[in-house]
Order: C-alpha cells, then structure tokens, then sequence
C-alpha cells in the first residue's frame, strides 16, 4: 500500500496548497509538506479522511478537529489563516473522486461515522421561543467556570472597549460598560433593562458607579443564577434585579434606558421588528436605547452545516447594520449615534484564546476535550474574521419618539 501522504496527495494540496510554512504529516509517519513549518497538521487516522469525505469538506474538517482525528500543531492562528485562504467551501468533483478511491484503499469508507455529540440540530420552528431557549442552552449553558476561566473575572462576553494599548481585558470591560451608561445618559434613579444580562455584568456596574434601578433578564439557568449570586455579593440586591425571562415577556413596565450587548445576534431578521417593538413598549418616550451586536455587511444567517452553525451559535443570523437601524426607525425609533468598534473584538478575543490556552487542562476537565476544541476552533476563527473585516460590530443608539 502507497503512503497516505501520497494516496492524499490531491486533498492534501487543496488543504495547504504550496505554502512551506505547513505540514501535514499522516497515521502511517508519512508527511507532505514544509521542512520547518509554523504549524503541522496531524491526520490520526483513516477516520478524518471519512469525516471530511461524508461532511462534505469545510464541516467535515471541523467535526474531525473536534473529535481528535485531526489536531494542530505550532501556530493555531496561522494555520487557519493559510488554510481558509486555500480549502474552498466545496472540493471539486477530481478532487472529491481521487479521494473517495483513496478512502477505499486504507478502509476510510463504509458508513458515515456519527457526528460528535457536541453538535447540534434545533428542531422546531425556527426562533420559537422553545427553540431560542435550546439554541441559548447549547451555546451558554455550558459552565460557569469555564466562561469564568476564558473571559476572565468579569465574565462579561462581548466585544470590550480598550482606551489605550496596554489595557488590560478587565479595564477594557468596564470601559466598555463605561461608554455605554455615558450614552444611555444613566443617572441616580434611572430606570435601565438590560436585555441579555449574562452573568449581570452590565446591571452591576450601571447600579454601582451611575445609581440605577436595574433589571437584568436572560433565558440562560446557570447566568440567571450565578447573576444574582454575584449581584449579592456586590452588594447590590436593592438596586439591581436579575429574572429569567425572555423579551417577548416584557409587558406592563417602564424604563428609562435599555441596554442590548451581544444579544441581537440571536434574534433573527425576521423577527427584528418584534424585537425592537417589544423593546419600544417597555421603554418611555424620550428613552435611549443601545443596541450592541456583530454585523455583517449585506446579512449572514449563520449556515445550518457550517461549524459555527452546529457547534457554536446554531440559527444565529448576523444583520446589516443598515438593516439594524432601519429596523429601529421603523419601531419608533431616533438614531442618536452609530459606532463601530471592529478593531476591539480581535484583541478581545486574542485575550479569550489565551486564557483558553493557558487553562487548557482545567477547560477539559470542565467541559470535556471536544468542547474545548470546539472554543479553541471557534475563537481563533473569530479573530481571522474580524481582523479580516469580515464582520464588524455596531453600537447603535435610538431615542424613542414620543408617539
């Protein structure tokens, strides 16, 4: 039998091309490509040749890495930007049959293998509060101590605010809080929503240093409890309510401000007017609200056999920020100020791959070595994204009008 490295010689040279920086080196010790390289690929076993054949390219790849029939040697970050420059959605049709014949010689074929346990199909319909509620579940429920691990004391996961270049990840947070409440206008007594709480960041920080009467709501178990165990230990349980609730609940209140941060992303185009209009009725005449989300230029609904997709925000949709703020006037709403902040979430998520990397023993034992590859794919993916300019992320604030 032929070495792997040159039964696969076709599917290899669609994964790296001719760069030298990167090797791939097979089951059988057989390898292709640079003598130094920054980064080497490590084909385990006949296996990732099955999962990349039967996912049909760029999801089978991933489901490989998450299984641990694929790993990644040296520089993550640089592999990935080499590779998403070369591995096209799909393969074409030689590459696909040369492959499909070589999986035959060294047994890669029969039936499909299972996907990994980790990723997931919603069923229902599609933003149903039901299906909302797993999607959240997958994603944040995951816990607490490892979001406490990645993202650090704050526990705040959202694009942060860096003031100068050696802020810290901490201060850069606050910072990010900061600039919110100074352009929510929050003052002692304000009443202020913050819709997609987390782990009550956010609320706290408003109560603490502005003097608001705050609620925080979520649809995620483990932040509604963890929230109001740290809103407790801040001292702040007479300022700052944390509930589990979604927004399509809110009725018979009103508030001063509301704050949205990394929630939006969830909601889903179609249901952007409802979401804003339910927004709109909580909210008094005069009041500002501040939507804070990843965007994409034109829309991206995140693909339903995309990585991301099944692993990571499964039915996210990531909205044009014109749409954003077309969606908002069409509620009621005047746009005061738009921002963007695209250059701060590669540097917040370099901070996330770290603290990853630098737990990774502890991330495994919390949440298993699939799921911790699943992150460490997912954020270091994000930062290409976004140093790309791929996707972007917009603050957008609105005054509502009175009617």
């Amino acid at each position: 039998m032929s070495d792997a490295s040159i039964l696969f010689e076709p599917l290899t040279r669609v994964l790296v091309g001719d760069d030298p920086t990167l090797r791939v080196e097979f089951w059988d010790g057989s390898s292709v490509g640079g003598a130094d390289p920054k980064a080497t690929i490590l084909v385990r076993s006949p296996m990732a040749i099955s999962r990349i054949i039967y996912g049909g390219g760029t999801l089978g790849v991933a489901r490989a890495y998450v299984a641990g029939d694929i790993d990644l040697e040296g520089d993550l970050l640089h592999a990935l930007q080499s590779l998403t420059q070369t591995f096209p959605k799909r393969l074409g049709i030689k590459v696909w049959g040369e492959a499909i014949v070589s999986a035959a010689r060294v047994g890669a074929l029969g039936r499909p293998p299972p996907p990994p346990p980790e990723e997931m199909r919603l069923k229902g319909r599609r933003h149903s509060q039901d299906r909302d509620a797993a999607a959240i579940a997958h994603h944040y429920d995951l816990s607490n101590d490892f979001y406490r691990m990645m993202l650090g004391p704050s526990m705040t996961y959202s694009c942060a605010f860096f003031t100068r270049p050696d802020e810290t990840l901490e201060d850069a947070q606050r910072a990010k809080y900061d600039l919110i409440c100074r352009k929510l206008r929050l003052s002692p007594g304000s009443r202020l929503l913050d819709v997609g709480c987390g782990w009550g960041g956010m609320v706290s920080w408003a109560a603490e240093h502005y003097g608001v009467q705050a609620v925080g709501i979520t649809v995620s178990v483990p932040q509604h409890d963890l929230a109001i165990q740290r809103v407790a230990e801040a001292g702040l349980q007479d300022r700052v309510e944390i509930r589990l609730q979604d927004y399509r609940e809110l009725t018979g209140e009103t508030y001063d401000a509301i704050s949205s941060i990394g929630m939006f992303e969830h909601v889903g185009r179609a249901q952007s007017h409802d979401y804003f209009e339910s927004l709109a009725r909580v909210l008094r005449p005069g009041g500002l609200l501040l939507n804070h989300a990843i965007s994409a230029a034109g829309g991206s609904p995140v693909s339903r056999r995309s990585f991301i997709g099944r692993y990571v925000f499964p039915d996210g949709e990531l909205q044009d920020v014109a749409d954003v703020i077309g969606a908002m006037q069409a509620c009621g709403f005047e746009i005061r100020h738009v921002e963007a902040l695209r250059e701060h979430y590669p540097r917040t998520l370099h901070r996330w791959l770290a603290n990853l990397e630098g737990h990774w023993d502890e991330a495994v034992a919390l949440v298993g070595p699939a799921r911790t590859r699943v992150w460490r794919l997912f954020l270091a993916g994000a930062i290409i994204d976004f140093e790309r300019a791929n996707f972007g992320v917009h603050q957008v604030l609105g005054m509502k009008l009175a009617p």
